[in-house]
This record gives structure tokens, C-alpha cells and sequence, in this order.
């Protein structure tokens, strides 16, 4: 159908950036014959832990038997990665297939459907093409309009922690963004996460969500896993963090309410695992250790800085890029106390932050700080034993790659 590779040309339509309204996608899936209509949909919005959330909720429904299709975003080393099925990537030759359909119906419009907007509906054909009972979708940006929320139903609806991100589109205040992301609520039943600020979780109890908010008490935890105990019964998870323990929760208050086994909600957590979030690799060769974590907010580095103070490495370096919308200089101050040399760098997007914002923003917090033109010139001009690169998952890929071709 297309001459050039479709999903070469989706890439290089994200350049146009992105709009904020349903008609467009909702346009789409009605083109496609309304895929989203065939599909049990849990939609997940939050500034923290949609990811994470999603990938617990995958494996949980994968084990009680469902066939489940999965759509996140951004990818952090393959765009297969943001089209799942079971929580393996959709084949190459099935989504050019599903985006070559949804690209060649939003060419028909005269006011042409985004990137997103394109993928939003590719997914929703593809899983319930490949026969998928549910679907886990995690919302792009915001939750009222975000295409995603063009969907017609849903089963439930999830929030994850709230903070104070992207405030030029969704508002200067927690409250403006709990507005935001509760446009998702739409006759369907709420799970709404307790790791929250106090005003966040009072807008939600004013709407009657349903707060996981059973005590967590964690049992024990190292570099590998942590096992908790909620609602009076124990789990394990293979990711990092105190956060991690409330978005677990906030699955299995979901599973919950979906009347799935209690058997696939501990097998499913244990299962969960996600590429780029504190993602530790150690280099037997050379001594090195890399951790890679995609966390692009101050709120969100949380687990990240909870291993730090874990390792207690004072050989330590940071490889730090971002993009232009993201709060560098809170960021900088929170990672500052970890470390006393880092690299500034500019992701490969067109959203990137210039890398002389960013090394001013490092330069006040850190002690030494030099500017590169690329993760790998970064990688390649640092001693240290333990290397952190974090800032955004646009950066992850790059630094993998070098990281690989070494062990």
C-alpha cells in the first residue's frame, strides 16, 4: 500500500506534534468500524506510575487466562514495545498491517488525525482483530482530552499519582490536573492510587472513587525485588521503589473489583517487569554498573534516589538529558546529592531540551559538570564505577546499545 515503511512515515509524523480533542480519533474508530466496542478497556491516566500500573494489570489479566492487548507510550528501545499482546510486542508484520489500515483512514479526513491519534486507533483494531478480551490503555497525556479517552465504554478507570506536569495544557495547580485526568471517570468505576498529596486524594474521595488505600506495609527488599503485605495478604514484585508497593496495590485493587483469582493477581505481580524504570545492568568485565531509568519528573525519581542511597556509591556519575517541557532544574537539585560529576545531554527529538539549559540547571547542584553532543560520547568520556542515565526514556536506547555491545 505504501511505498515508504509505515511506520517510518508515523515517526516522521510526530514531528507535527500533537492536538487535544476525541473527535478526530473518535472519527477514526468509527471509519475502522469501532473496534474499541468489542474490547473490555481499563484506562489509565496519572502523571506517575501509568506504566508500571499497566504492566501489573497485563500480567495479572494474562495469568487469570485473558487474552490482553496493551498500548503505552513513549517506547523506551523498540516502538513494537507500545502494541502488546500478553506483554510481548505485537509482530512487525501485524502492526504495519493494523497502522497501514488506521493511516490510510485518517487520510480520508480533511483535518487529519495525529500520530497519536493513529496509533490510539491501530491498537484498539489490532486487539480486538487478534482476538483480545481486554485491553490495558494508558493515556498519552491528561486524561479529558487525551485521544484515548474517544473510546465509547470502558470497565474501569485508574489513576495513578498526581503531580504538577505539562501545567501549560493541563493546568498550574493539583487540582486543575486531577480535573484533567478524572475526564477519563466516564460511567465506569474508579480505582484511584493512595501515593498521593493530600488535596489530590481529597478530589477523589469527593468523587467517590475508590482510594487503594488498605495498609501497605513492606516485608523486605533489595537491589532485585520487594514482597509487601496489603490487605492482609503477601506479594512480590520484581520492580523498585516505594511507589512501586502503591501502584501494585492500586492493581490489585483493580483485579479485585474484575473478580479475578487471587492466585493470577500474585502470579501476575510477580511476573510484572518493566524496561527502563531503575533498569540495573552490571558489566562483569570492567566492574561497571548502569542504571537506566526512564523517570522524566521530579516526583518520579523517587525509587531511583531510595537505590542510590542504597548502594551508597560515591563513584558515581550522572548522564542526564531531558525535554523542553520538563521542570530540569527540580530535577537537578533532587539527583544533586548523588552525585559529584555529570554529563548534559540533548535527547535525538524535537522536543529535546537544548544541553546548555540543562547543564545550567546541573552546574548549581553538582559539583562538576561538562556538556556532550550524544549519550555515547557521554558513556564513552566516564571512569566511574556506578553510571546512572536518566532524564527521559528518549536517552535509554542509546546508552542500551553502547552499554551491550561492551558485556
Amino acid at each position: 500500500m505504501f511505498t515508504q515503511d509505515i511506520i517510518q512515515i508515523i515517526k516522521n509524523y510526530e514531528v507535527k506534534g500533537s492536538r487535544y480533542g476525541l473527535q478526530s480519533t473518535r472519527n477514526l474508530l468509527n471509519a475502522l468500524g469501532s473496534p474499541d466496542d468489542h474490547l473490555k478497556i481499563i484506562h489509565i491516566a496519572g502523571t506517575n506510575g501509568k506504566g508500571s500500573t499497566a504492566e501489573y494489570l497485563t500480567q495479572i489479566l494474562t495469568a487469570a487466562g485473558e487474552k490482553v492487548g496493551t498500548f503505552t507510550s513513549p517506547e523506551v528501545y523498540s516502538y513494537l514495545e507500545k502494541f502488546k499482546i500478553n506483554g510481548q510486542p505485537l509482530s512487525e508484520d501485524k502492526l504495519k498491517k493494523y497502522l497501514e489500515q488506521s493511516y490510510y483512514k485518517s487520510t480520508e479526513f480533511e483535518i487529519k488525525p495525529t500520530a497519536f491519534e493513529v496509533e490510539t486507533a491501530a491498537a484498539l483494531l489490532a486487539f480486538y482483530k487478534e482476538g483480545c478480551t481486554y485491553c490495558v490503555l494508558e493515556c498519552g497525556l491528561g486524561g479529558l482530552s487525551d485521544s484515548t479517552n474517544a473510546i465509547n465504554k470502558k470497565e474501569l478507570a485508574i489513576i495513578t499519582s498526581i503531580g504538577l506536569e505539562h501545567t501549560a495544557l493541563l493546568g498550574d495547580t493539583l487540582t486543575k490536573i486531577c480535573e484533567q485526568k478524572s475526564g477519563i471517570i466516564k460511567n465506569c468505576p474508579c480505582v484511584v492510587s493512595a501515593f498521593q498529596y493530600e488535596e489530590t486524594l481529597n478530589y477523589f474521595k469527593e468523587k467517590n472513587a475508590i482510594i487503594a488505600d488498605e495498609p501497605i506495609e513492606k516485608l523486605s527488599g533489595n537491589a532485585l525485588a520487594q514482597t509487601f503485605l496489603y490487605g492482609g495478604e503477601e506479594y512480590k514484585i520484581n520492580m523498585l521503589g516505594t511507589p512501586q508497593l502503591y501502584n501494585a496495590a492500586t492493581a490489585i485493587k483493580a483485579a479485585v473489583l474484575l473478580n479475578i483469582p487471587k492466585i493470577a493477581i500474585k502470579t501476575g505481580l510477580k511476573n510484572a517487569k518493566l524496561l527502563g524504570r531503575v533498569e540495573v545492568i552490571n558489566n562483569a568485565k570492567t566492574g561497571v554498573t548502569y542504571i537506566l531509568d526512564g523517570s522524566h519528573n521530579p516526583d518520579s525519581f523517587t525509587p531511583l534516589c531510595n537505590l542510590l542511597k542504597e548502594l551508597n556509591n560515591f563513584n558515581s556519575c550522572l548522564i542526564f538529558g531531558c525535554l523542553s517541557d520538563k521542570n530540569v532544574e527540580k530535577s537537578a537539585k533532587i539527583l544533586g546529592d548523588y552525585f559529584n560529576l555529570a554529563y548534559a545531554v540533548s535527547p535525538q527529538s524535537y522536543r529535546a531540551m537544548d544541553e546548555d539549559e540543562i547543564y545550567l540547571s546541573l552546574k548549581k547542584y553538582i559539583k562538576r559538570v561538562n556538556k556532550k553532543t550524544s549519550v555515547e560520547q557521554a558513556l564513552s568520556s566516564t571512569c566511574n564505577k556506578l553510571v546512572v542515565v536518566c532524564g527521559t526514556f528518549t536517552i535509554l536506547k542509546e546508552a542500551k546499545e553502547w552499554i551491550e555491545k561492551r558485556l
